[in-house]
């Protein structure tokens, strides 16, 4: 989905960067520099989808979970409702693929700030709309499409900006309910690289992540002796 968006992006800033005076080889090294990079757009969609959860931020009693975020030791989640407290758990292991010569014993813990996306209703959430995914995370087509259809069980509402085709146009599972969470035994998926145990040798494999539910339990627990 990445390289979707950021061939998007492309198409709309190349006009009016071609109508900029820049030397014709620094226009021709942006070009590049965009189209070899398929994950470009991901750090344009991590901000507004950060800009997005934090307006939802801070509302009496919410049980809306406005961010997760995981550093490779722990995973953490904060929640609208209970200001800026962080409810945390171990990493996980990442079920996924790695890439030759690496294995699972160079994988290390979760890690990364992309899960505010799916925090947005994006990322693994949309997965049934780019079941090629699969490919680079490991599983099958049914299974994003899965994915998708589970994770409407512990969200608040669909957002109709993402409709998805292949579930009748309905719209991403948008905004994760603290209580839908524990009620349910869902974990929210996460889908993302996986990085070297050692610094230095960036991502070796990718796949899918799951949130623990010790996190929402914990947020829940805050949240009961709040009220």
């Amino acid at each position: 989905m990445s390289a979707i968006t950021t061939s998007l992006l492309l198409r709309e800033l190349l006009p009016t960067l071609a109508r900029l005076s820049l030397p014709q080889d620094h226009l021709g090294q942006v070009a590049d520099y965009m189209l070899e990079n398929d994950w470009f757009f991901l750090n344009f969609s991590m901000a507004a989808c950060k800009a997005t959860m934090d307006a939802a931020h801070g509302v009496l009693d919410s049980r809306l979970v406005t961010a997760m975020a995981r550093n490779g030791v722990e995973v953490g989640v904060r929640v609208s409702g209970l200001g800026d407290q962080w409810f945390t758990a171990a990493a996980p292991a990442i079920k996924g693929i790695m890439f030759p010569p690496f294995s699972e014993a160079d994988a290390n813990p979760d890690m990364g700030d992309s899960t505010i996306t799916e925090t947005c209703g994006i990322g693994a959430f949309a997965m049934a709309a780019a079941p090629a995914m699969v490919q680079l995370v490991g599983g099958t087509v049914a299974d994003a499409i899965g994915f998708t259809r589970t994770m409407r069980e512990i969200t608040i509402t669909e957002n109709k900006a993402y409709s998805i085709p292949s579930l009748d146009f309905a719209g991403t599972p948008t905004g994760i309910d603290v209580r839908a969470v524990v009620a349910s035994g869902i974990h929210p998926k996460i889908n993302t690289g996986i990085a070297h145990r050692q610094a230095g040798y960036g991502i070796v494999g990718a796949g899918i992540a799951e949130i623990p539910l010790e996190c929402f339990h914990k947020a829940l627990v805050a949240m009961g002796e709040k009220i």
